[in-house]
């Protein structure tokens, strides 16, 4: 098969990892303008140098044994690390959160900067309807199958024109919203810990250059919870971000100096509940969905959702996937 996904994330990586690996050939695209998804780095000019913010996911843990050993080769070629501050069995991407993702789409067909907007079924074959970053419009294709690696509202957007039972199904699954804080600082915070959870409106902040191959000035990543984001989801980030600053001072128990740095980033679609359905494919359309919110949210459970669903696929018979 060609198959095209849509989000070159984790679990959409993964299901390219996995069909390649049995002879299919996969091209990915992503509106991003590089590898990462939730687990991206953001990069910022101070008059400290540049400030490195992992302002999506904060770490990632291990217990299912594929994932483990996908791990253990991160680990062996340098990407990846044991944090501690985090938690027993809690690792990080080096030097950078998005090492890992960057790692896997390396060794992929990969276009960053596309926007997919729909899907085209034409001649038997799918085609991707999308635009670059400057509004340029263009057709992809055509592909036997496609794959859509995205929070279930996006998902469902793309895929329910042509599948409604798809996107019936990630209709159902709702994502909760996440702001994140970033700041710099010009000495270090005197705080001896690392991280903070639940403090207030702060479900979680850490010290970010504290993390395994780190540089630069003294970063600090906080985020909201759920229910403060969902609260405050259209407010502007300028204000957002003076707000979890505030609340950082609050839970380290001190006046902040004033950072260098302070901005906001609003995740619209930061988490779900999940399910235990860990993937979605349709013989019948030629489409498939996977995503973390397909069974939890972890970054090993996307990891798992796009193994999932290659294996669904290439269980069908030459006839359904022709």
């Amino acid at each position: 098969m060609h198959v095209a996904i849509v989000g070159a994330g984790m679990s959409g990586l993964s299901c390219a990892a996995q069909l390649v690996r049995s002879g299919h050939t996969v091209a990915l695209f992503d509106k991003s303008r590089g590898p990462g998804g939730r687990m991206s780095t953001r990069r910022m000019v101070t008059p400290l140098g540049e400030a490195h913010f992992d302002h999506g996911a904060q770490y990632f843990t291990v217990r299912d044994p594929a994932f483990m050993a996908q791990v253990a080769r991160w680990s062996a070629s340098g990407v990846a690390a044991p944090w501690p501050a985090a938690g027993t069995g809690a690792w990080v991407g080096v030097p950078t959160m998005n090492a890992v993702v960057k790692d896997m789409a390396d060794q992929h067909d990969v276009t960053f900067g596309w926007h997919v907007r729909g899907l085209v079924r034409r001649e038997g074959g799918w085609h991707l309807a999308g635009e670059m970053a400057d509004g340029e419009r263009s057709q992809k294709g055509p592909f036997d199958a496609v794959v859509v690696s995205l929070p279930p509202e996006q998902a469902s957007a793309i895929v329910a024109l042509h599948d409604l039972s798809l996107a019936s199904t990630a209709l159902a699954a709702r994502s909760q919203p996440c702001w994140t804080g970033m700041f710099a600082f010009e000495d270090r915070l005197p705080f001896k810990a690392d991280t903070v959870r639940e403090a207030g409106l702060i479900s979680w902040a850490a010290r970010n250059g504290a993390k395994p191959g780190r540089k630069g000035p003294e970063t600090w990543v906080v985020q909201a919870s759920p229910h403060w984001s969902t609260q405050h989801i259209e407010d502007g980030a300028d204000a957002v971000a003076q707000a979890l600053l505030a609340a950082l001072g609050e839970a380290l128990g001190m006046v902040l100096p004033a950072p260098v740095v302070a901005s906001a980033h609003r995740w619209r679609y930061a988490m779900s509940t999940g399910s235990n359905l860990g993937a979605l494919w349709s013989a019948s359309s030629k489409i498939g969905i996977c995503g973390d919110w397909l069974l939890g949210p972890r970054v090993e459970n996307a990891w798992i959702s796009g193994r999932t669903l290659a294996t669904q696929m290439m269980a069908r018979t030459p006839q359904e996937v022709a």
